[in-house]
């Protein structure tokens, strides 16, 4: 019998977590914008000071896809959120409940931690995502834009 196990990431999977990181930009169309290496994944993820999360899906002791999440904070409900940054699954395993059990195993956690809220991002192209999300009871943000300085910008606004 075919098993899904979804675990706690650790540092050798640094990689794996890698290449799917590659592979998620190329299906985003943004291949050129990945400058992470194996040696910032890894003290990123797992170093002393990480802030943040990653999870391994694997199905048959085969690795088919990565999470990696962070918490955010509500003032409003005076309480932690959780962020998924990143969920990718391998496109020969979509399509089958991989995705689903996933998120579940991340919503079961934020829930267990006392999240008061889950949030992602999905771009707005991505129409398989959009009605995988709306039929499991997501629903986007209409109100909110969100904003960022990255880069040059980032560098320049900070010494302004």
């Amino acid at each position: 019998m075919k098993t899904l196990d979804i675990r706690e990431a650790v540092a050798e999977d640094s990689p794996l977590i890698l290449r799917f990181i590659q592979e998620l930009a190329t299906f985003e169309r943004a291949e050129h914008e990945v400058i992470a290496g194996v040696d910032t994944i890894r003290e990123s993820l797992f170093g002393k000071n990480s802030t943040v999360k990653a999870l391994v899906c694997s199905y048959d002791d085969q690795p088919i896809g990565y999470a990696v999440y962070f918490y955010n904070y509500s003032t409003w409900q005076g309480r932690k959120g959780l962020y998924l940054e990143d969920l990718y699954v391998s496109p020969e395993h979509r399509g089958v409940g991989v995705g689903k059990e996933f998120l579940k195993y991340i919503a079961k956690k934020a829930v267990l931690e006392g999240c008061g809220r889950f949030e992602w991002s999905v771009l707005d192209w991505n129409e398989p995502a959009i009605k995988f999300y709306q039929s499991i009871g997501a629903t986007p943000k209409t109100e909110w834009v969100c904003y960022q300085l990255a880069g040059e910008a980032l560098r320049k606004f900070s010494e302004s």
